[in-house]
Formats: C-alpha cells, structure tokens, sequence
C-alpha cells in the first residue's frame, strides 16, 4: 500500500541546513557584486579605481557618455556569443524555464557569467537593477549544489527558489516578499518542504545584510498618515491605471524585442545598439543611468518636482525597455520600480492640484503606483504589495497598496494572457502555471470514488470457463480486471480481461496462473492522489480498495474513478445556482 501523505520528512532538515548556508553565501556574492558594479562604474564614468556604488549621472564626459553603454553592449555581447547565451535578459524567465523544463539543472557556467555580464552592463549605464542579476545568480548558485550533491529533482528547486530569495533579500532587506517572490514565480507551489528552507534562505540573506549594511530601509521615506477614505478610492483608482500601463510596458518590450529580431545582423551586436539608445538618453537625463535606487528614494520621499518625475518616468522607461528588448544581461525590478513611482507622483500631485478634496499624498501615490506597476507586470501580487512595505516600512501604507496591487492585477489579468516574466519562454512553448490551487484528488478518500460492486473470479476456475462467462452479454462480465480470490475469500491478486483473452494459455488452466505479481492494494482511508501515484509507479491501471482494517475487501479504483472525481470539481466551477429562494440547477 502507498505511504500517507506527510508534510514534512526527516530530510527537509538537510534541505534547511543547505539553504542557511546558501543564503549566507549568497549574501555575500550580492555585496562582491555590488563591489564589482561600483568598480565599473568607477571606472567607466570617473577613470578611477573604487569599489565604492556610486552613480553614473555625475559624470562629466559630455557626449562621450554616449560611448560608454555601447562598449559595455559590445562586451555583454560577446559574453553571450562564446560564454552562453543565457546570460541575456533578466534572468527570472530563464530560471523559470529551467524549472519547468529541465529539473532545475542551470548550467554551472552561468554562476559567474551573470554577474559578471550584469556589472559590466549596470556598471557601463545600463538602466538596470542589480536585484534581477543576484536574483539569477542566487539561483544559479542553488542549482549548482543541487547538481553537485545527490538530491532531488524538487530538492534542486527549492535550493533553487532559496537562493534566489537569499539574492532578493541580501539587495533589498526585504525577507518576506523575497520569499513570495520565490512562490509566485519559482516554485509553482506552497508547500511546507519547499517553503521553510526558502524562508530560512531569505532569513540568513537578510542578517548578512544586516551585518554588512546596516538595518537601514531600502527606500527610507518620511512617516506618512493614515489615508482618508477618498484617498483609498484614488489609490485603487490610480492602480487601475497603473495596470493598464503596465500591460503597455510588457507589450511595448516585446514589441522591441520582436523589431531587434528582424535586423540584419547578428545577436550579439544588439546590446551595443541598445548601448546607443542608454547613451543618448542617459546624455540628456544621466538620473536613467544605472541602477538608480537614489532616484526611487527621492520619489517616495516628494524630493522630486512635477516635471522631473514625467521626464524620468518617460525616460527611463525609453532606456531601459530597449536595452532589455536588446536582449543585454539586467534586471526588470528596479527600472519598473523607478518608472511606476515616478508615475504615481506625477498623479499624486495632479491629484492635489485638481481635485484637494481627495486628501491624496503624492508620497504615498508613487508608493502605491510603484508595487503596481510589478503587480501588474508580473502579477507577483503578494510580492509587489509585501516588498514596497519591507522596503519603506511604513505602515500605514499597507491599505492603499492592497487596493492599487490588487486593481491592477485585476486589470492585466484581464488584458494580458502572459506577463513581463513569462511572455518569452510562453513563445518558445513553455507551458508556466498561472494559478496555484490544493490538488483536487486530495480532498476525495479512496472509499468515496471506488466501484464497491465488485466482480471477482476464484482462483481454481478454469480458463475455458471464464472465457465462456466473458463472451456473454453480462454488463459483469464487460470489465477490464478482475481481482482473483482463494477458495477463503482472500485476494491473490489481480487479472486483466486481456491476459484471460490471450491465446496460448491451455483451457484447463487455472486463473491463478495468470496471475504476475502480488496484489496491489490501497485501503478505503488513503486519497485519490495517493492511488494516484500507487498507480504510477506501478504501472498498473487499478487498484483493489481494502477496508480501514487491511483486510477485507471492499472495492476496487481505476484511472477512470479518478477522471470522474474531477467531475465535481468542474461542476463547482462552471455551474451557477440559487440556493436560497430559489431552485438549484440539477448537476450533469
């Protein structure tokens, strides 16, 4: 009989220990990849040798600032050509990818190459965050030891899922939404094997950083209010536009990434071309360059006037969505953070302007418009609402963001069929879960789906006999198995009509000697899911159902039964009724 399910097994405090220690070392790869951007930048922009995460937008190089991303595209490129050319984009679609497709296994090359290919591309311009890099990397870093040491398809995913929370957790101080980030895109799932150790992965990411940085707030902004009802309302409003938008931003980055497509020329020069479009742009606007968490802050903090905020919300969304089309190595998270706040500032203060009464706080728009805007995006709902809290802690602003988050993923839900992080592997024809829902089969016991009517045969009938009995009309006679029993009633095991049909076997033959392997049995008390997976790694088509006790037979389930279960299931979902003052619509 199957095992009944259990949660947790002994093994997952390995899986833990694994994931503590990756996420302490993953914190450390996001400090030496901050370092590493920094140096770049440093010497890209200022001709010195630093460390130090400094911007790019004090430069004084004049139009020369032009040159610097397109030498910058040019070696990303290259890397891509002759390194691998995963390294492209922003690293969550492909980590995606490899879950689904190839059991979490990222090639080992990719652990040093992304980072690397992110600090030259962020550290020459590129108008990414380095959150979508250590992200990629942080996972990469998790499939690499789930490769090296002997585990699990589904333990290689969780290491997989840890790391990636650890690198969001170690940029961000942001544990509890790296973690959702982790289910809402990585995982497929929410179970307890899987989530504690990504939990316990962001926890040691997160105490790194402590450590290391401080305990600070990512986006540190001044206490805001409690909103007045008004302003709640504005809020969602203000998220339904944002959702819009934000369907307009995936479509537009594919549509440039669609036109890349049709050059003349040869992948690895578009990061260069893209380098043209940052360069020019970052020429007029040097605030697009770089990774620009300075810029969010000052948005959330009502640093930034009416015109500055449309300038670089219009701006940055120009560079950084043909740079990512151009297919360089960079992350989605802080560009649409930067250009989502600057756009909920830009209505917040329109709001104050025209219409007072609403009792809006710019402040609060741009932080609502900014986790709507992902929310929208990526539909990383809990995430987008969760992390724009971690990373401002305030909390007051927890209302207007569960009404915007939610209005706009309602809006690209109903707009978009795939999402910023899924449209590219959905074209390559990578089915992506969209919905997490408790396995049906689980709710049903064996005992209320199987056939209780049972037809057995004896063991000491002939052969001759029970091909007599199948050839007539009998609806009994109609089944596909039969269990067989002794001359006590006791089951010896199971026979198929196929094996009682086949030519060859004497006519006096005993239906016992058909019989190939011991019975298969699973007791009335187990799931449907359980069954299930008896049946798999059996390769059996039924199973015979025991009573709780072990003993007595009482059924038998076949992979028809479980078909049929799901019956209800669609019945609860399709089927509309009235239950009080009303008559119900009979089931079909």
């Amino acid at each position: 009989m199957p095992r009944h399910f259990r949660p947790l097994e002994r093994r997952v405090l390995w899986i833990c220990l694994l994931a503590m220690l990756l996420g302490s070392a993953v914190a450390l790869v996001a400090r030496l990849l901050t370092a590493l951007i920094g140096l770049v930048t440093n010497l890209a922009f200022y001709g010195r040798i630093s460390t130090e995460f400094s911007s790019p937008a004090g430069n004084h190089l004049g139009l020369w600032v032009i040159a610097v991303p397109v030498i910058g595209g040019l070696i990303v490129g290259a890397m891509a050509r002759w390194g691998s050319r995963a390294i492209r984009g922003h690293g969550i679609p492909e980590a995606m990818e490899q879950v689904l497709l190839n059991e979490s296994r990222i090639p080992p090359r990719i652990t040093w190459l992304k980072p690397v290919s992110s600090a030259i591309a962020i550290g020459t311009g590129g108008p990414f965050g380095a959150e979508g890099p250590i992200i990629a990397t942080g996972g990469a870093l998790g499939s690499l030891i789930g490769q090296l040491l002997r585990v699990t398809a589904d333990e290689r995913k969780t290491l997989l899922a840890a790391g990636a929370a650890a690198g969001m957790a170690a940029v961000f101080s942001a544990p509890i939404s790296s973690v959702l980030l982790a289910i809402e895109l990585l995982l497929f799932e929410r179970r307890a094997r899987s989530l504690i150790p990504v939990a316990l992965a962001a926890v040691m990411g997160t105490a790194v950083r402590y450590l290391l940085e401080g305990n600070e707030p990512m986006f540190a902004m001044p206490a805001i209010a409690t909103p007045a009802l008004s302003a709640v309302v504005a809020y969602i409003v203000m998220g339904i536009a944002t959702g819009v938008v934000s369907v307009g931003i995936t479509k537009l980055t594919y549509a440039i990434e669609d036109g890349f497509e049709k050059l003349p020329i040869h992948w690895m020069w578009w990061p260069a071309i893209g380098g043209v479009v940052v360069g020019v742009v970052g020429y007029f606007m040097p605030a697009t360059l770089g990774v620009g968490y300075t810029n969010i802050a000052s948005l959330l903090a009502g640093q930034i006037g009416f015109a500055g905020m449309l300038a670089l919300c219009l701006m940055k969304l120009l560079s950084w969505s043909v740079a990512l089309g151009s297919g360089t190595s960079g992350g989605t998270l802080a560009p649409l953070f930067t250009i989502g706040s600057a756009m909920g500032g830009v209505f917040g203060l329109l709001c104050v302007s025209w219409l007072p009464w609403l009792q809006v706080d710019p402040r609060v728009a741009a932080l609502v418009c900014m986790a709507a805007i992902f929310a929208g995006a990526s539909r990383a709902f809990l995430t987008s609402v969760v992390f724009a809290f971690e990373t401002t802690q305030q909390p007051h602003g927890l209302l207007p963001l569960l009404g915007a988050c939610a209005a706009a993923y309602l809006v690209s839900g109903l707009m978009m069929r795939n999402t910023i992080m899924t449209e590219k592997i959905v074209r390559r024809g990578v089915r992506v879960p969209a919905e997490y829902t408790a396995d049906y089969l689980e709710r049903i016991a064996v005992g209320e789906a199987c056939s209780r009517d049972v037809v057995s045969l004896r063991g000491n009938e002939t052969l001759a006999d029970v091909q007599a009995w199948l050839s007539t009309e009998h609806a009994p006679a109609k089944h596909q198995g039969f269990p067989v029993v002794d001359e006590q009633g006791q089951l010896l095991g199971v026979v198929t009509r196929r094996d009682l049909l086949r030519a060859g076997s004497p006519p006096d033959a005993q239906v016992r000697s058909l019989l190939r392997r011991p019975p298969l049995v699973v007791r009335e008390d187990h799931t449907l899911r359980e069954a299930a997976d008896h049946m798999v790694e059996a390769d059996v088509g039924r199973l015979v159902v025991m009573a709780r006790n072990g003993r007595q037979m009482v059924g038998i389930v076949t992979r028809g039964d479980l078909l049929k279960a799901h019956a209800q299931r669609l019945r609860e979902s399709r089927e509309s009724s009235r239950h009080l003052g009303g008559k119900t619509k009979p089931a079909v």
